[in-house]
């Protein structure tokens, strides 16, 4: 894993092997599912044909998104709860109730 700087965030994190290549992994098949859909559109697929694989595409991004959020409580917030900032709590309540939409 490079160590890289994300020059779009505030805060970056240093992830383990392990992490990284699980999320990237991740990342990689939704991608590839994403452009099997647009082959899809550009062959003129039935809708339903495709809409079932955005259905799976959404439930792999779900999959993601609970994957880096577990990551993030084991690691970040309980990290900086015992560091003494009770700020991440707010922060983790915001980003769950996203979730949860």
């Amino acid at each position: 894993m490079e160590n890289k700087k994300c020059s779009n965030c505030i805060r970056t994190k240093e992830r383990s092997d392990k992490e990284y290549k699980a999320l990237i992994s991740r990342l990689n098949r939704i991608e590839g599912q994403v452009r099997g859909v647009k082959g899809m559109v550009d062959n003129n697929a039935y809708c339903v044909d495709i809409l079932n694989q955005v259905s799976a595409i959404n439930a792999a991004l779900g999959s993601f998104s609970r994957m880096l959020l577990e990551n993030h409580i084991r690691t970040c917030v309980v990290n900086d709860i015992k560091a003494g900032d009770d700020e991440v709590i707010d922060e983790l309540v915001k980003t769950v109730s996203r979730f949860m939409k």
